[in-house]
């Protein structure tokens, strides 16, 4: 094992996948000069070439286009869009070309397409660079959805996302990727549809999701004395691992679910549906969501932390589901 940072593994998965497959090739705004928002990218047009990392102009509606047409030709583009928020200048090209054309040609086109981009709060960016969008593309059929939470995971599901023949969503926090966590030193990937236990537990199981894991994580450690908290991890939203978060809610009876989105239409209310229609005989609590306050996110650097969840918050859940 080795200790990287979040940025990182993901460079690391994609001068990998490179390496790998001639096919696969980068496009996105300022991937060049700045390396993307995360610096994930910095050095890789020196490596590979301008055929293969190329800088676009801010025109997300075109890069984002042009990639779905070089992925039914059989090539794998990983389009990077700077911040989550501007997928709503380009949401045609994903929502109704990327993801319907294989449907719509009865399976004879594929669209190995990875498009990878960065969301959450934390950094004051006021409300158009702050969002968390998960919920609108896990709605979409034909979209797969990423929500990697460690350099582990971002590196192994990164580069099954980059293999996948179906078009995937593969979303970043921007407060994660300095933080550091252990990889190991061989190649590894991490299949789609996997989720984790990050911390077994007995009393209450927490589903959370990307950033959220680790303030789930902090928030499970200080109750350690009182409470048994469970930390389970989708990693995925599409296809989601139900097994794992059934087993572990048919083990504790409780579930939280913890997203910064807002909690108003958000994935963790879809979490909640399928634990209640599927193993409602092992609660024995009604499920909560704990998520984002549902308006847009404010730029002022304390009115935004009250905005999102919190290990405070977090804790102040857990102990009213089992109290």
């Amino acid at each position: 094992m080795k200790e990287v940072t979040y940025a990182r593994a993901l460079q690391e998965a994609l001068t990998e996948e490179m390496e790998r497959d001639e096919a696969v090739f980068l496009i996105g705004e300022d991937i060049v000069n700045l390396g993307g928002v995360s610096g994930a990218l910095k050095g890789l047009a020196a490596r590979f070439g301008a055929q293969r990392v190329r800088q676009t102009p801010l025109s997300e509606a075109a890069f984002v286009g042009l990639s779905v047409g070089a992925a039914i030709t059989g090539l794998r583009p990983v389009a990077e869009i700077m911040y989550v928020d501007f997928v709503t200048v380009c949401l045609d090209q994903i929502i109704n070309q990327a993801a319907k054309l294989r449907y719509m040609s009865g399976g004879q086109l594929t669209i190995p397409l990875v498009i990878r981009s960065q969301g959450g709060g934390g950094t004051s960016e006021a409300a158009q660079h702050s969002q968390s969008l998960e919920a609108w593309f896990a709605h979409t059929p034909g979209l797969k959805v990423v929500m990697p939470a460690t350099a582990a995971d971002a590196k192994g599901l990164l580069k099954s996302a980059i293999r996948d023949d179906n078009p995937v969503i593969f979303l970043e926090h921007k407060l994660l990727y300095a933080t550091k966590g252990e990889i190991p030193e061989e190649e590894y990937v991490i299949p789609l549809g996997q989720a984790e236990v990050k911390r077994p537990g007995e009393d209450i199981t927490v589903v959370a999701t990307s950033l959220m894991v680790h303030k789930a994580l902090a928030a499970a450690e200080s109750l350690a004395d009182e409470v048994s908290v469970e930390v389970v991890d989708p990693r995925t939203l599409v296809p989601l691992d139900m097994n794992c978060i059934k087993a572990s809610v048919q083990k504790t009876g409780r579930l939280l679910v913890v997203q910064e989105a807002c909690t108003r239409g958000g994935f963790g209310s879809d979490i909640v549906r399928r634990v209640t229609e599927e193993c409602f005989a092992s609660l024995v609590t009604a499920p909560q969501v704990l998520g984002g306050a549902n308006l847009p996110m404010p730029f002022s650097r304390p009115l935004e932390t009250a905005c999102i969840p919190r290990e405070e918050t977090i804790t102040a859940a857990i102990r009213s589901l089992v109290s």
